[in-house]
């Protein structure tokens, strides 16, 4: 239970709750939320669209983003970290576009300006990662909670049913529903986001796109090229070398050949011959 293998993940723990963290300290939180009408209409503060992911507000989203986030690690176990830190970047580009987008564009007027908010925090990306571990991690055990007191009456008694992923998607549908409705907003757009990525759905050049090695720790290890060289080289040496034995064998006399095919029990037992 660790971020072994898991070097984003860890980065995005560390970095988004010393982000909120920070921005309480620093009394800065204004700066993260948008409000559609204030700060994109009127004063034209686009710079929030690419701030508002950085870091939840609330100590309770904090808790429950750092435990998704941290859950989900496997799926960079899975992926290696250089294609889910391309995931990451690439879904983040998109929820940082399309929710506000949405809701310019088509909530805010249909609902008359009630639709208007938009709240702080990584949702968006949380839930672009959760439709990679539905999609990829299946369930280890499945258990029931039976909904009345009394002794079950059968396999048709009254309970529900849940996995070892459902506290899971609690923790998540809980940063969904914090902030109703524009966090729902953000977890559906950041859910089709994933799902479209996984899918192929996206233009291809951004689903094959990867970061540099460098940026997940990747500027010391051997190109392929180095490992398929170093690979016939051993091949060649063990060729030679194999051949060197077969020489000395051939040039062995037949006694030491028969000596060198003898047991172990076979030499002591003429050892032991030869003492008397």
């Amino acid at each position: 239970m660790s971020f072994t293998n898991a070097p984003v993940t860890r980065t995005l723990v560390v970095g988004f709750v010393g982000a909120s963290i920070a921005a309480s300290l620093l009394d800065i939180k204004h700066y993260f939320y948008i409000s559609i009408g204030t700060h994109i209409l009127q004063y034209h503060q686009l710079w929030r669209v690419l701030a508002y992911q950085l870091c939840y507000l609330n100590s309770s989203e904090v808790l429950f983003g750092a435990m998704a986030l941290y859950n989900m690690r496997t799926i960079e176990q899975r992926w290696g970290s250089r294609k889910y830190a391309s995931f990451i970047l690439v879904t983040a580009l998109f929820t940082s576009i399309v929710p506000p987008l949405i809701l310019t564009a088509f909530l805010r007027p249909l609902s008359f300006g009630v639709l208007d908010f938009l709240p702080a925090g990584p949702t968006p990306i949380i839930f672009a990662i959760l439709a990679q571990y539905h999609a990829m991690i299946p369930h280890m055990y499945k258990y029931k909670v039976a909904l009345a007191t009394g002794p079950p009456t059968g396999q048709d008694s009254a309970a529900l049913t849940f996995s070892d992923k459902s506290t899971k998607y609690m923790m998540a549908g809980q940063l969904a529903m914090s902030q109703f409705p524009g966090s729902l907003l953000g977890a559906v757009v950041g859910w089709l986001v994933g799902y479209a990525w996984r899918n192929e759905a996206l233009p291809g050049v951004l689903t094959r796109w990867r970061v540099p090695g460098w940026v997940v720790g990747m500027r010391g290890q051997k190109t392929n090229a180095e490992f398929e060289n170093m690979r016939r080289r051993l091949e060649s040496e063990g060729a030679s070398t194999g051949t060197a034995s077969g020489i000395q064998q051939q040039q062995a006399g037949p006694t030491e050949g028969n000596n060198r095919r003898r047991t172990m029990g076979q030499q002591l037992i003429d050892e032991v011959r030869g003492a008397f």
